[in-house]
């Protein structure tokens, strides 16, 4: 197997672990974020602890296929192959800060649990605050990021044939619809996690595993820029 094929390998692995990890984390994370008085009642810890693992797999995967890429994607162009991995890493450090604010969640709930005088509207309020800087770092790494980093990647696939060009077309549009998507939750036009985020969530999601299919199945188009040596 080639130096080549090998990334592609590896970095279709990387796209699919990204596509579960991202799931498997907002399913597990439901209790902390649509359950306003998580902070003071039974708490599904474990539960969210598990959703936090899926986060950092997910930031693991989002940084390995900027870094996988880069050797493939710098002999079509160096600046936006560096842009990209920079792009991915700036991804995984808003999804980390994420984790952070919804275990610190589960930290006060446990601090709470069985004390004696305690205030609890004020402990609404702050899991509340944590719950909205979880949300607005979703919107802004896994939404904002996550499209610009769509465009970039697919404007170097575009443009270098290294994929069929409607792999490309695909990641095009998924880049575009997210960002604005990401706008319009922004001001307030819809939620974020709502059948029209959904929906338009739908192309880049299927950009990443079409993606990542043709990568583990056929690796890059031979003859498409230069090879890696």
């Amino acid at each position: 197997m080639s130096s080549t094929r090998r990334i592609a390998s590896v970095a279709g692995v990387l796209f699919l672990v990204t596509e579960v990890a991202a799931i498997g984390g907002l399913a597990l994370y439901r209790p902390v974020l649509h359950d306003a008085g998580y902070v003071v009642g039974s708490g599904a810890d474990t539960r969210v602890f598990l959703g936090a693992l899926c986060e950092f797999v997910l930031a693991l995967a989002v940084t390995g296929t900027g870094a996988a890429l880069y050797p493939v994607l710098r002999r079509q162009n160096e600046g936006a192959a560096v842009a990209y991995v920079c792009g991915r890493l700036l991804e995984a450090a808003v999804i980390l800060i994420g984790i952070i604010s919804v275990l610190s969640v589960v930290t006060l709930r446990r601090q709470a649990e069985g004390a004696a005088g305690i205030d609890e509207a004020s402990l609404v309020t702050a899991g509340q605050a944590l719950v909205a800087f979880h949300d607005w770092t979703f919107l802004f790494g896994p939404n904002f990021v996550l499209g610009a980093n769509t465009l970039v990647l697919a404007g170097l696939m575009y443009t270098s044939r290294l994929v069929p060009r409607f792999i490309a077309v695909l990641g095009l549009v998924g880049g575009t619809m997210i960002c604005a998507s990401a706008t319009a939750v922004l001001f307030g036009t819809y939620e974020q996690v709502s059948v029209a985020g959904t929906l338009a969530a739908l192309p880049v999601f299927a950009w990443e595993v079409t993606l990542a299919v043709r990568l583990l199945g056929k690796g890059f188009d031979e003859g498409s820029g230069d090879s890696v040596a």
